[in-house]
């Protein structure tokens, strides 16, 4: 592949029939020297006329770095379909039943998919979706939006969860004929620790040391085309405070204090394994956020663009971790413009 080149996600052969390629990245001790930054946004309110600023950028977005292919040939001529949610699908029977919830637009399929991630410190949460949750929205408009369920650190050490979201990829993919999904359009999103994961989805494609082949669809790439990331921690050793406890989330989440495992820190950062052929990320953050430091997002951001991949880091003035702001109509339309412009656009 020339350098620089956007991975596909599938590719297809004449017969119509996918013909998986699934991309490899070298495992933890891969890192490359990087190039200049690219032309992106680095930082933006969303104060007043910079949202409309901010709408502009993700519109502005070269629609050629989409990664992903055609989708399979579903039966001729789809009919439009009613608006479904299924429940409790099982994505893994290893090493004990995982679940997904899978709730399905009106209209004629193949539908794009929004992969949702649910935060929690990675030791709580669940994948249940409220009727007005900011991810189910996006059915509303024409996608299919999965949630996940993942194994948390109380029943599991990284990188268990990883191997989970990457094992529910898979089986999206594998079962979109059925479903009606286009599996050469996937974005995940998530917020916290699930912004974390979401992060991992879209930098460590195809890494084996956080993947899990015997969770099933092996045959099937974990590639995703795009990540929302809602202020996830992205590399550990730069938190600051109570983080570094023996008892913090993150060494909990990793089996061992933060401080006295540096290479299984390195494992579950993002930033290991950043490369040119990652997919458009947008990142937003408070800039009050005192669970995870603002500067978290601006890490990652700036190690995408060193590496030329699009990124659109928003600060939202104002917002904690989380909250109201993270959700207010305007915000959710930037979300459904990059979205849009990911997914949507003519390849």
């Amino acid at each position: 592949m020339a350098p620089g080149s956007r991975r596909s996600a599938l590719e297809f052969n004449p017969a119509g029939r996918s013909a998986v390629q699934p991309v490899m990245k070298p495992g933890l001790g891969w890192l490359r020297s990087r190039g200049e930054p690219g032309r992106f946004l680095s930082r933006l309110s969303l104060e007043g006329g910079a949202l409309a600023l901010s709408l502009v950028a993700l519109a502005a977005c070269d629609s050629a770095s989409l990664a992903g292919a055609p989708s399979p040939l579903l039966p001729s001529s789809p009919s439009p379909v009613s608006a479904a949610s299924h429940l409790d699908l099982v994505y893994s029977t290893y090493p004990r039943p995982l679940h997904l919830d899978l709730h399905l637009p009106s209209g004629t399929p193949p539908f794009p998919v929004v992969v949702w991630v649910h935060g929690g410190a990675w030791q709580g949460g669940n994948k249940s979706l409220s009727r007005g949750h900011h991810a189910l929205q996006q059915r509303d408009r024409g996608y299919a939006v999965a949630s996940i369920e993942y194994r948390l650190s109380g029943e599991a050490i990284f990188p268990a969860q990883i191997q989970d979201c990457k094992a529910a990829i898979r089986w999206l993919r594998a079962n979109a004929v059925r479903y009606g999904l286009d599996p050469g359009r996937i974005a995940a999103w998530g917020s916290s620790a699930g912004g974390h994961l979401v992060a991992l989805l879209g930098t460590a494609a195809g890494v084996a040391d956080l993947q899990d082949p015997v969770q099933g669809n092996a045959s099937q790439t974990d590639v995703v085309q795009a990540v929302v990331d809602w202020y996830g921690p992205t590399d550990f050793q730069q938190l600051s405070g109570g983080h570094h406890d023996t008892d913090s989330p993150e060494s909990r989440l990793l089996g061992c204090d933060i401080d006295d495992c540096p290479e299984r820190v390195a494992l579950a950062s993002p930033l290991t394994y950043v490369d040119p052929g990652d997919p458009p990320f947008l990142i937003q953050h408070g800039s009050r956020d005192g669970t995870v430091d603002p500067n978290q997002s601006a890490l990652l951001h700036a190690a995408l663009l060193a590496a030329g991949v699009p990124s659109t880091h928003l600060v939202l003035e104002g917002a904690g971790h989380g909250g109201s702001m993270f959700s207010t109509p305007a915000n959710l339309a930037l979300v459904g413009a990059f979205l849009d412009a990911r997914l949507r656009a003519p390849r």
